[in-house]
């Protein structure tokens, strides 16, 4: 990632978040719903100038590798992810409501990191890429993240 400017800053800042469909339901495991995922992720970039350079997901949870600038909080990052996600899977697949009490689509919690340059920064994106895949579980047994 390179340096970002807007009208009053200039900044360089990635995060690493992960968070969970409430119940740990595996509801994102349908290409379909991975696909409309990343477009409403595609629409956030460009509405709120976020950044994703990688986007995984277990079906039960979701990576995002991605930088923001700084006039947003880690935590309003996740709350627009979350909130807007949420909404826009809810009424294209109002099925996914069947599976989850209460109508909310992700669990509470949620893990955020900063991500430094250079290997660290390679590492944490071809983590998140790889989620879900054989190649994911084998060479990342020593990653390990807290159960939310």
């Amino acid at each position: 990632m390179e340096l970002k400017r807007a009208s009053h800053n200039v900044y360089k800042i990635r995060y690493h978040i992960v968070f969970a469909i409430k119940y740990r339901k595996s509801l994102l495991e349908d290409q379909e719903r991975i696909d409309y995922f990343k477009s409403i992720l595609s629409e956030l970039s460009k509405r709120f100038y976020f950044e994703f350079e990688a986007v995984g997901t277990d079906g039960n949870h979701v990576h995002l590798f991605m930088g923001a600038s700084p006039v947003y909080s880690p935590s309003k990052i996740v709350q627009i992810v979350k909130s807007i996600t949420a909404r826009e899977l809810f009424a294209k697949f109002p099925k996914l409501r069947e599976f989850l009490w209460g109508g909310e689509f992700w669990n509470d919690a949620f893990y955020v990191a900063t991500v430094g340059d250079g290997a660290v920064a390679e590492v944490i994106r071809n983590y998140v890429e790889k989620q879900g895949t054989e190649d994911e579980k084998e060479d990342y047994k020593q990653m390990k993240l807290f159960e939310f």
